[in-house]
């Protein structure tokens, strides 16, 4: 399922303001509560505009997932280059930082959908996409490490990353029901253990 592109500046404002719109009705309603004629509302879209853009209600969201996702890795640019056991812990900062914002600690928008729409057959797997996406800049990063002789060579980076990604969610989730950051940076904390219980130090297990 694919999204219109926007052909022109104006086109690309008009798509943004939409998906931009609909990311912030959904992060706070949900998808069930957001309705089209609310999107429209808030984004100053034509109804025409919206359905040039998206086919249906569902592209709409797939699109906000993208966003979603967008803004959730440029809060933890780290991620992007991780190369060493200090760039990890530099990743795990970044996420802190986020949270140590006014009005934090708060919910993870991929949390938010995931809860709402894991069972729906079309939706789910678009949410599961943007957390794999997710999890493979942490993959790229600990292969590297392998690759360095930083990791232990039977170490599995897909399955280390799936893990960190594990703590991660479940610390956001509960730092942000509870208000008290500690449930996160013991999440991140663990994460960091078990992904150091592979590590390598000239030759040896750590």
């Amino acid at each position: 399922m694919e999204t219109q592109a926007a052909s022109t500046p104006r086109g690309k404002r008009t798509r943004d303001a939409i998906v931009d719109a609909a990311a912030a009705l959904m992060y706070v309603d949900g998808v069930a509560g957001t309705s089209v004629d609310k999107v429209l509302a808030a984004s100053g879209a034509g109804k025409s505009q919206m359905y040039h853009y998206f086919k249906n209600k569902e592209q709409l969201v797939e699109a906000v997932i993208d966003r979603y996702l967008e803004q959730i890795l440029g809060n933890q640019p780290a991620i992007f280059t991780l190369a060493s056991w200090a760039d990890l812990e530099t990743w795990t900062e970044q996420l802190l930082d986020v949270h140590r914002r006014a009005g934090g600690p708060i919910a993870c928008p991929l949390g938010n959908l995931a809860g709402e729409v894991g069972d729906n057959p079309k939706l789910a797997p678009l949410v599961d996409q943007a957390y794999r996406k997710w999890e493979s800049h942490l993959e790229r990063g600990l292969t590297t490490l392998r690759d360095k002789g930083e990791l232990d060579p039977a170490a599995d980076p897909a399955r280390l990353a799936q893990a960190a990604m594990t703590s991660v969610q479940g610390g956001l989730l509960l730092a942000h029901i509870r208000h008290d950051l500690t449930a996160l940076e013991d999440a991140l904390g663990i994460a960091l253990t078990y992904l150091r219980s592979h590590r390598l130090v000239s030759g040896k297990a750590s």
